[in-house]
C-alpha cells in the first residue's frame, strides 16, 4: 500500500484516503510530482526492516517515517520487544518462558512423530520371521529412541538425526 506524508502536518495517508479527502479532484492513474504538489504530500518509499540487533524475543515494527540520505521520505523502523510486564499479571520473563515452552513443545511433538514413524518403518527388522538385526540396525533404532536426550532437543538439525544403515 502506497503511503504519503502530508507536508503541513506530517500525517501519513494512503492513496484511498487522499482520494476521499479530495473528492473534487480527478486523479490520473499514475501520480507524478505535479499531483503530489497539488495534494501537498510526499511519497513515502519502502525501506527494509532492520535485521541486525534483533534479540530472541524482539521484532522490527514500522514507526513513522524518516528522510534517507537522498532526502526522500522512507518508512522508519524500530526494534520492539514481543512481551512486556503486565501490571497485576505476568512478568516479561514469565511470558517469554511460556512462549518458549510452547515453541519447544511444538518442536518436540513434531520430532517425536517423525521419530515414531521412522521406528515403525523399521519395526520389521525385529520381526521373528526377519533376518537377525545387524548391530548397525540395532544402534540406529536405539539412537532414534535416544533423540529426546540429545543436546539440541527439541530443535534438532538434520545432522542430529541418526543415519539409517543400508
Amino acid at each position: 500500500m502506497a503511503l504519503y506524508r502530508d507536508r503541513d502536518t506530517g500525517d501519513l495517508k494512503s492513496q484511498s484516503t487522499l482520494r476521499k479527502e479530495n473528492k473534487n479532484i480527478s486523479f490520473p492513474s499514475v501520480w507524478d510530482d505535479s499531483v503530489l504538489d497539488v495534494l501537498k504530500v510526499d511519497e513515502v518509499l519502502e525501506s527494509d526492516p532492520p535485521t541486525d540487533g534483533i534479540g530472541k524475543y524482539q521484532y522490527p515494527q514500522q514507526n513513522g517515517v524518516t528522510k534517507n540520505s537522498d532526502g526522500k521520505w522512507v518508512k522508519a523502523w524500530e526494534i520492539v520487544d514481543m512481551f512486556a510486564d503486565i501490571e497485576g499479571g505476568q512478568t516479561k520473563s514469565e511470558q517469554e518462558a511460556a512462549y518458549q515452552k510452547s515453541v519447544d513443545d511444538g518442536a518436540a511433538s513434531i520430532n517425536r512423530e517423525k521419530r515414531d514413524t521412522i521406528l515403525k518403518d523399521t519395526d520389521w527388522w525385529a520381526m521373528i520371521d526377519s533376518p537377525t538385526m545387524t548391530s548397525e540396525q540395532t544402534a540406529y533404532r536405539q539412537a532414534l529412541r535416544d533423540l529426546p536426550s540429545h543436546s539440541n532437543w527439541p530443535h534438532l538439525e538434520d545432522s542430529d538425526w541418526p543415519t539409517k544403515p543400508e
